[in-house]
């Protein structure tokens, strides 16, 4: 695997428009007795954003304008983050996947585009191998996808190892996490090369007040599959990614430099091993994408949907 970079990249000789409003209404939908909260807007075919850890949909916000033309556009916040409700579970991936897929059937969305990122990659890329009548393509970036994930190895996670052992410590894990928060803390503003403000960085604190609050944001490191550990996801994800090298569904891998779970290296693979496979280098960025690029990726995934609808 290629090594992320400690340092921040060079700030880009502009600045694309980067608004910390987040201009939709808020919607809820009870599932399995706990709400989750989404935004609705557009009409058609279903766009569905599905973000990772910390995040929720405030992490699309400025990327959506760009799709909304284009079809009924959904971002909903996974169980236990965002503004979604924080029930007494596990928040273990089977959680995740389990309140999603009934949130899918229930709003009765059909002929999906998936719009995919960390964690949300993963439940999109299962949910996409096992309902592909019901997604019509698949966007996504800074992924759980091969050849890198699963990792073989904490060596083989390169500079972000480290930390990775630390969060996974019994012991240590849930001081770092739940009680000093780094990862609203440290990480998310660690992985986007400009700085976050205060509005921005609010909106991501405000859903995990407290330790407890924080147990969704602790289990996530836990469940990404190093050395087969655990053998729940490393077989979802080898389940899928073998999935993906023989499907004939559109895929768009949008990526920066130099990446962290996706560097140029991953993009350059996936070009070559997977079939229907475009790829859009939209600028420097880490992981959080979205944060840095939100122009150049609303515009990359627009063009390439236009492309997908021109075949079908």
């Amino acid at each position: 695997m290629s090594e992320p970079t400690v340092t921040k990249p060079v700030k880009p000789s502009y600045d694309p428009v980067i608004s910390a409003d987040f201009p939709f209404e808020s919607r809820f939908i009870d599932v399995f007795g706990s709400k989750m909260h989404f935004i609705d807007e557009g009409e058609g075919d279903t766009i569905l954003f599905l973000h990772g850890n910390p995040t929720s949909s405030y992490l699309w916000r400025n990327i959506i304008p760009y799709l909304k033309p284009q079809g009924r556009v959904i971002a909903v916040d996974l169980i236990g983050l965002g503004k979604s409700d924080k029930p007494d579970i596990d928040y273990r991936f089977k959680d995740h996947s389990r309140y999603l897929e009934k949130f899918i059937e229930l709003m009765g969305l059909k002929n999906i585009t998936l719009v995919i990122h960390d964690w949300g990659s993963v439940l999109g890329l299962h949910y996409a191998s096992r309902h592909e009548n019901n997604v019509k393509g698949v966007a996504f970036m800074e992924a759980f996808v091969p050849p890198n994930v699963p990792f073989s190895s904490y060596e083989s996670m390169g500079r972000i190892a480290p930390v990775f052992k630390k969060m996974r410590d019994p012991d240590v894990g849930p001081e770092m996490i739940m009680d000093c928060n780094v990862f609203i803390e440290g990480i998310l503003p660690g992985s986007i090369m400009r700085e976050l403000t205060e509005v921005e960085h609010d909106y991501y604190r405000a859903p995990f007040p407290d330790p407890k609050s924080r147990k969704p944001v602790y289990v996530f490191p836990n469940e990404i599959p190093i050395a087969r550990e655990p053998e729940g996801t490393a077989k979802i994800i080898e389940d899928y990614s073998k999935w993906m090298l023989k499907t004939d569904m559109p895929f768009l891998h949008v990526y920066t430099s130099p990446g962290s779970f996706n560097p140029p290296s991953v993009a350059e693979w996936l070009a070559f091993h997977v079939k229907n496979m475009e790829t859009s280098f939209v600028g420097g960025g880490l992981h959080y994408i979205q944060e840095d690029q939100p122009e150049a990726i609303g515009r990359a995934i627009a063009d390439w949907r236009r492309r997908l609808y021109d075949k079908l």
